[in-house]
């Protein structure tokens, strides 16, 4: 259907973390809800949103190249307008105008409800506009939202962090936290099953603080719990924890919640306790350990994944080699490793040892391929069991030449799974569930194929949360029940792709 010439359309471009990526939902829902549309793939859009990042060096550059990129776009299409919101955005504040000044819009961490007042006024005074708060307005759950999935959703349980990182800039950025009252987010997780979803992930910069705002050390435990007797919820995620708060009462709560997913992902940073100390992370090498072995104990199969920080200020070839011990030890599903790189603003910046590059690259390229190794190992200790997948949208970028879909376990690992050449209309859609048997395993994906080249596909059940994608689509959900192919099945939903943390 042709769109209106007085319809105006929008794009928004997200860098970081889930945070942004949730909060990238509900500028466009805001958009959305003030008459905007969102743009076809590859057409120019009437205003570009950038929701920015500043843990990494790389953010400012990737910010700003397309920034200067978008300057001639603008130019030639009369009205377009360009918005500029996030982490990056709260820090940099006018130097993003300075530096790039046919920005019409920069807004901070704590306003983004403000974002289709901005851009109005920017239109009607024909003059950028400049607003960045100290501190929240209203929690964003309060804004509308537009989200991506129709059967896997966010839900934020609180924002800002307490911890005092010295890598990180994010407590500046995004302020202290703030937790948002238990009855408020059931509220949200009842309506969001109510629509269809049927796989939620609690969000937070530290998720497992949640609590410390009205005083109750469990909060986060009785929070698993609760969500564990939502009828229809069939799983349940969250990230990031911290380790400094991760007690044993939330094991206890993963391992007894049937719907609480066994994965967990647990930043480590680094294994030297000297190098911990200097990024005044709370916690040491044991401490760490203990709480992987305690996971382990009481969910045997859980998928534990982390976040690696290479070449910190001081790190020496002992503390190095100290990290990779602990990655030996932990035996990680797949983790999220970084080369650091130095943030103005942050304690981190200022320490003196700063270690060259090639220090830093030469570290991390015998990390890559150690951590590949595990995650290849783990995965081929798979092959031969039978999997739930909650079938996913756009996770494999090669099925339509292999005659795959594509799905996440319960524990959120990827697989790709045969449907066989001669597959007809009967597919089972992103949404529903189906159990196969793996039989390939990579380092960062498993596969389950058929026998000789057909469906790989035991058993599929149709879900609510499939309907609610086929709605989407604007074609009537099928009336049929569950086909089954003879085993029973248990839990269901699938994820959003996974994006770094700063925990």
């Amino acid at each position: 259907m042709a769109q209106r010439d007085d319809v105006k359309s929008y794009d928004i471009r997200t860098y970081g973390c889930q945070m942004n990526v949730h909060d990238s939902e509900r500028l466009a829902g805001l958009l959305e809800q003030a008459g905007y549309v969102r743009s076809a793939t590859g057409d120019e859009a009437d205003v570009v949103v950038f929701n920015t990042c500043a843990v990494r060096e790389n953010a400012d550059n990737r910010l700003y190249g397309n920034l200067g990129h978008l300057a001639s776009v603008k130019a030639r299409k009369p009205g377009m307008q360009i918005a500029v919101g996030g982490c990056l955005a709260q820090k940099d504040r006018g130097e993003v105008q300075r530096r790039a000044p046919w920005v019409d819009v920069v807004f901070g961490t704590h306003n983004i409800g403000s974002l289709p007042v901005l851009l109005e006024r920017a239109r009607v005074q024909e003059e950028a506009q400049l607003e960045i708060k100290e501190s929240l307005e209203a929690f964003p759950s309060t804004l509308p939202t537009r989200r991506e999935s129709a059967y896997a959703a966010w839900v934020s349980i609180s924002v800002g962090c307490n911890n005092t990182c010295t890598f990180c800039i994010v407590p500046s950025l995004r302020g202290t936290e703030r937790d948002r009252r238990p009855g408020e987010i059931l509220r949200e997780v009842e309506a969001l099953v109510g629509e269809g979803v049927v796989e939620i992930t609690l969000l937070g910069q530290n998720v497992n603080s949640y609590g410390a705002e009205f005083g109750d050390r469990q909060a986060f435990s009785k929070l698993l719990r609760a969500c564990g007797e939502i009828d229809g919820l069939e799983r349940v995620r969250f990230t990031s924890p911290h380790p400094r708060d991760f007690t044993d009462d939330v094991i206890e709560a993963m391992a007894q919640t049937p719907n609480v997913m066994p994965s967990l992902h647990m930043p480590l940073q680094s294994g030297s306790d000297a190098v911990l100390r200097a990024m005044r992370r709370s916690y040491r090498r044991e401490r760490y350990l203990g709480i992987i072995e305690r996971v382990r104990e009481a969910i045997p199969h859980a998928a534990i994944t982390t976040d690696i920080i290479v070449g910190f200020p001081g790190e020496t070839d002992s503390d190095f080699e100290q990290t990779l011990e602990v990655v030996r030890e932990a035996r990680f599903a797949s983790a999220f490793t970084f080369q650091y790189s130095k943030r103005p603003g942050t304690p981190a910046a200022d320490m003196p040892d700063q270690l060259p590059k090639a220090v830093v690259q030469e570290r991390y390229e015998r990390l890559i391929p150690l951590q590949e190794e595990i995650s290849w190992a783990e995965n081929r200790a798979l092959v031969g069991t039978e999997v739930e997948l909650l079938v996913a949208e756009g996770e494999g970028r090669k099925d339509g030449a292999t005659h795959r879909l594509s799905g996440r376990a319960r524990d959120h690992r990827l697989v790709h799974f045969g449907i066989g050449e001669e597959a007809g209309a009967d597919l089972p859609r992103p949404g529903d569930a189906v159990t196969v048997v793996l039989t390939q395993a990579a380092p960062h994906h498993l596969i389950a194929d058929g026998v000789d080249g057909g469906s790989a596909i035991r058993t599929l059940r149709r879900l609510r949360s499939g309907d609610a994608w086929e709605a989407r689509q604007g074609v009537p959900a099928q009336s049929k029940p569950t086909v089954g192919l003879g085993m029973p099945s248990i839990g269901v939903p699938a994820p959003l792709p996974a994006a770094p943390t700063c925990g």
